[in-house]
């Protein structure tokens, strides 16, 4: 099971309360549905994520990767058990948000 860091936890919370606060339930289900699916690919292909999000490559840094999973880049620790450190939405200005 992959594990969060707080900051990442109050990312998803964030998003997760934007999305109720518009009554836009569709898109907390398909947050819940894109993090799990992030966390199984995680689990099992640690490895298969890239070093940075497109078009950020700026971001890249080692034991951190990136992968794409529904609408959000997730970012995780490349250690032993991975740990997901941040979650955005596609068209967030991620640089400006670390």
């Amino acid at each position: 099971m992959v594990e969060y860091l707080p900051g990442a936890l109050r990312q998803v919370d964030d998003l997760l309360r934007h999305y109720e606060d518009r009554q836009r339930d569709g898109a907390a289900r398909a947050l819940l549905v894109a993090l799990q699916a992030a966390e199984r690919r995680i689990d099992e292909q640690p490895d298969a994520g890239l070093p940075a999000p497109r078009p950020y490559k700026q971001l890249a840094q080692p034991g951190r990767l990136w992968l794409k999973s529904g609408r959000y880049w997730v970012a995780y620790s490349t250690t032993q058990p991975p740990v997901i450190v941040a979650v955005f939405y596609e068209t967030a200005d991620i640089p400006r948000r670390i």
